[in-house]
């Protein structure tokens, strides 16, 4: 395979605090890579007046940029980060408001999806930090809710949690029942390599692409897709893996013989067009 393909499933572009879209975008290509899926930072990195509605459409704009300016193909999550409401509570907001407001975010993320200018909500979830029980209890509801609003939209769902193991992965599928959206369309961003069934409990991971993580997954099985989750902010250069990590791992691997061509195309292309329910044209 003289050109092998490479998707990123959880990396960020950032013009104003960072290189931005099309810098990304070539620096990916230029090490190989292919696809990029592109989740919304969150309001204040880009202002103090920026809506979620803003945040949301700047990512649209910025993957139009990369398609029309790159050989990259790249695609839109849009969504509320977990982080929001808890920054909310601390401006002075009450809990009621804040949750009403994320749940304006999450529908507002689903009509995007639905209009196509998006794959999938995210990344949504809860925060990786301690809050108080009433505050996780929002982030719960609205778990459910944007799972519930994921399944209306046929269209995956990106988690950001705290660190998930089988206990936790089993926690969201069951909540991925309850919604009535298939657990393979619940991708859980940032995951360690939780790739056997009875670990993952049919949810999609998403590794954070270090050798280590990819090495000890790849032993288990191709049923995952890589990520960086780069950041773009150049005060944190290379956080928090650069955007040549995964195509640069996929080639360093099919090298040494720890992956097959047909491995590498399970991942990166049959597994995401799966998932998302798209097509990459590889």
């Amino acid at each position: 395979m003289e050109r092998i393909p490479s998707t990123d499933n959880h990396i960020h572009v950032d013009p104003i605090n960072g290189e931005g879209p099309r810098e990304v975008a070539l620096n990916f290509h230029r090490s190989g890579g292919t696809a990029m899926i592109i989740p919304n930072k969150p309001t204040w990195t880009v202002g103090e007046d920026c809506s979620f509605k803003k945040a949301m459409e700047l990512v649209i704009g910025y993957v139009e940029e990369i398609n029309r300016d790159t050989e990259v193909k790249a695609f839109a999550v849009v969504g509320p980060h977990p982080a929001e409401l808890s920054r909310l509570l601390r401006e002075g907001t009450s809990l009621e408001k804040g949750e009403h407001l994320m749940m304006e975010g999450l529908e507002t993320a689903q009509e995007l999806v639905q209009e196509r200018k998006a794959v999938a909500i995210g990344e949504v979830g809860r925060p990786h930090y301690e809050v108080p029980p009433s505050e996780m209890e929002v982030h719960n509801r609205l778990l459910l809710y944007a799972m519930e609003l994921a399944r209306e939209a046929d269209c995956p769902v990106q988690l950001h949690t705290e660190s998930a193991g089988p206990l936790e992965f089993l926690e969201f599928a069951r909540l991925a029942d309850q919604a009535g959206l298939k657990r393979e369309k619940v991708i859980k961003h940032f995951s360690g390599p939780l790739v056997l069934p009875e670990e993952n409990h049919g949810l999609t991971p998403s590794l954070i692409s270090s050798g280590d993580v990819i090495r000890v997954s790849l032993k288990k099985g191709t049923k995952f897709l890589m990520e960086t989750d780069y950041l773009d902010d150049l005060t944190r250069p290379g956080a928090v893996l650069g955007p040549k990590t995964v195509p640069r791992r996929t080639r360093k691997l099919l090298n040494a013989g720890l992956i097959t061509e047909e491995e590498v195309y399970s991942i990166h292309v049959e597994n995401v067009e799966r998932v998302y329910g798209m097509e990459l044209g590889f």
